[in-house]
């Protein structure tokens, strides 16, 4: 049988997250089977779940865990995806300080399981895994200038895939031991997989907080009147990158896997969309029409005065470039929260 989008399987680890949400409701409409792996453990997660069950199409829901090696591989055997999106995950560094050995579970040993899964049940299958720019530490060997609103490189443009890894933090560790060994597996048992080494990701279904999610922390916190917490300067500048592009970029990869298979790809907004958080405020303030309340407090450990994304190599090998413009990509965000002030009234306003 001809394998068509009608009977196409993608199975996605955190399918009920963020960026899960969105990828699910994706294929969806592409007409794929989605398999969606979430515990349900972060803020919202069970919003999106509810939200995705009323989206048409073939939607399938499994409850698991990935550290729980032994499930995961019922689920694999049970639908033996055509591809896979390993998005399930620890995001932030503040609790991989808190709580090393979860984090640890979670992004090495969780990583680990689903490519073990792969390989034993699934070795045809496609897989990318969001990795993070985290893996590269604080890059605090490259010169830089402080500006008026902004820190620039005072020698490239943009961090490339060649740069060296430097797996600052515990999340850091974790998420680059995920990285390597999803690499490696491509070299060693000739899995078709592909490393994305993602900047900041926002858009809707993403509830955001003051440790990940920086944009949609912003947005929330001027419609709940918030006070929000700048580490550092708010001199930090980062490309950002709105979803519906990271998503858009998945789908490409995989549809150009004999050209993509074994690499590894920074994606985020590159030189073209990049902001300091100072510089957000205005686009943020603009967008909501309030201003921000907000206090300084120090850095964090691994925090990087800039990361801007060189993502030539995505463009040369698939033909990708991020075309939302932030100014564009906030207003559909805050749309999507002034849409769920209910479920945000329950989440943070307890």
């Amino acid at each position: 049988m001809k394998n068509t989008p009608k009977n196409k399987k993608i199975l996605i680890t955190g399918g009920c997250g963020f960026i899960g949400t969105n990828a699910c409701v994706f294929y969806l409409q592409k007409g794929y089977q989605v398999i969606s792996i979430d515990n349900l453990d972060r803020s919202g997660s069970k919003y999106n779940l509810a939200f995705l069950k009323n989206i048409d199409g073939n939607f399938i829901f499994e409850n698991c865990n990935i550290i729980n090696f032994n499930k995961l591989l019922k689920i694999f055997d049970k639908y033996q995806p055509d591809f896979i999106l390993h998005l399930a995950g620890q995001t932030t560094v503040v609790d991989s300080i808190k709580d090393p050995r979860k984090d640890f579970s979670v992004n090495a040993l969780g990583t680990f399981n689903v490519l073990e899964a792969m390989r034993k049940i699934t070795p045809l299958a496609s897989l990318i895994y969001a990795s993070t720019n985290k893996v590269m530490g604080n890059l605090d060997y490259l010169p830089i200038i402080e500006k008026r609103e902004r820190y620039v490189f005072k020698n490239i443009k943009g961090i490339s895939e060649k740069h060296q890894l430097n797996f600052h933090s515990p999340y850091g560790c974790s998420k680059g031991c995920g990285d390597q060994y999803v690499t490696d597996y491509a070299k060693v048992f000739k899995l078709k997989t592909i490393v994305f080494r993602q900047s900041c990701i926002y858009g809707p279904n993403q509830f955001g907080m003051e440790e990940q999610g920086w944009l949609a922390w912003f947005i929330i916190s001027l419609v709940f009147n918030k006070q929000i917490t700048i580490f550092g300067n708010g001199k930090q500048v980062r490309d950002i990158l709105y979803v519906d592009d990271l998503i858009n970029a998945y789908d490409l990869a995989f549809t150009n896997i004999n050209k993509t298979k074994g690499k590894v790809y920074n994606i985020g907004g590159g030189i073209k969309f990049n902001l300091s958080l100072l510089e957000s405020f205005k686009i943020v303030e603009k967008t909501v029409g309030k201003k921000l309340k907000f206090k300084l407090s120090s850095w964090r450990p691994a925090d990087q005065k800039v990361y801007i994304s060189d993502i030539v190599s995505a463009r040369k090998d698939f033909g990708w470039y991020p075309e939302i413009y932030p100014k564009d990509g906030l207003k559909k965000l805050y749309k999507w929260v002034k849409e769920n002030k209910s479920i945000f009234n329950k989440i943070y306003t307890k």
